[in-house]
């Protein structure tokens, strides 16, 4: 039995340095037991432009598995792209690889987080002329205010695992099944920036509400997704870009993450899921964005 746990240590050793120097997973999660499937949800509109999406997930606290409600949340810098973390299967144990910011998106298990992160890099949008632009064939933007749009289905369709388009973790007992890419490994080696105050804000949000652990909720979260993190509204700052027109191509908007008249923080739950059967009202002429529940 000794030798037996000795081993096991070992191991989880030789997993921590096989994670990218560059990753900004500064704290080493492993669980005995895999975490709940991904619950369904809708997308919150983007209230603004210059804000990235960042999918919700499960998270690992002293009382087990709690849900962080996906958000959208400043980009650190223009150019970013954010890598989901994800859980990977290894040693026996399933440990947590956190994401990170980066010029692509590398590698994250294959786990189809939906509203753009469909298994394989990233479907929903991209950046140009210092704007970023948003593929609303899998994002759901506030067209009133966001002019930076375009509809490319393609893209959608070449980057979906639609085996286990459920499952929260890589490899394993019923894992998902996609070793990375040469090119997701390179992108995974890149210089990389850790996640911002305020995901790091969403995230202690979600761990001190005790409705959001499995243990609670049985797998099925009240609160998935919020149009701001859950901590409260982003504030030009840390994490956050002045979006203005001399860095932007849609030229009529000035403003940046938490400007006076940004909108208020919602939350969208299992009420405004898509399993009910009652998708959120989309613009004239786009197709409904693709998040879990809806097949391939």
């Amino acid at each position: 039995m000794r030798n037996f746990r000795f081993m096991r240590v070992m191991l989880l050793v030789l997993l921590v340095s096989l994670i990218p120097a560059t990753s900004s997973a500064a704290v080493f999660v492993s669980v005995g037991f895999a975490p709940p499937v991904l619950p369904v949800y809708v997308q919150p509109p983007c209230p603004e432009e210059g804000l990235m999406w960042t999918p919700g997930y499960w998270a690992y606290g002293d009382d087990g598995y709690y849900w962080v409600p996906g958000t959208w949340v400043p980009a650190p810098y223009i150019g970013a792209l954010w890598t989901p973390g994800y859980w990977g299967w290894g040693g026996g144990l399933y440990v947590w690889h956190g994401g990170y910011w980066g010029p692509h998106v590398g590698y994250y298990g294959g786990v189809n987080y939906g509203f753009g992160y469909m298994g394989i890099g990233f479907a929903g949008g991209v950046w140009a002329g210092g704007a970023f632009r948003y593929n609303t064939a899998v994002m759901r933007v506030n067209t009133t205010v966001i002019h930076n749009t375009y509809v490319d289905n393609t893209v959608v369709r070449n980057t979906t695992i639609v085996n286990n388009s459920h499952v929260a973790y890589s490899g394993g007992p019923g894992g998902i099944n996609h070793p990375p890419t040469a090119q997701e490994n390179a992108y995974s080696h890149e210089q990389h920036t850790a996640p911002t105050s305020f995901q790091r804000q969403n995230e202690t949000a979600a761990r001190a509400n005790v409705n959001n652990f499995a243990s609670h909720n049985g797998g099925h979260p009240a609160n998935l997704a919020s149009e701001r993190p859950m901590g409260g509204t982003p504030h030009q700052g840390e994490g956050s870009i002045n979006y203005n027109s001399s860095k932007s191509n849609s030229g009529n908007r000035n403003l940046g993450p938490g400007s006076p008249g940004a909108p208020s923080t919602k939350t969208y739950n299992s009420s405004h899921s898509n399993t009910s059967n009652h998708p959120a009202p989309q613009p004239h002429g786009q197709p409904h964005p693709e998040g879990h529940g809806k097949e391939h």
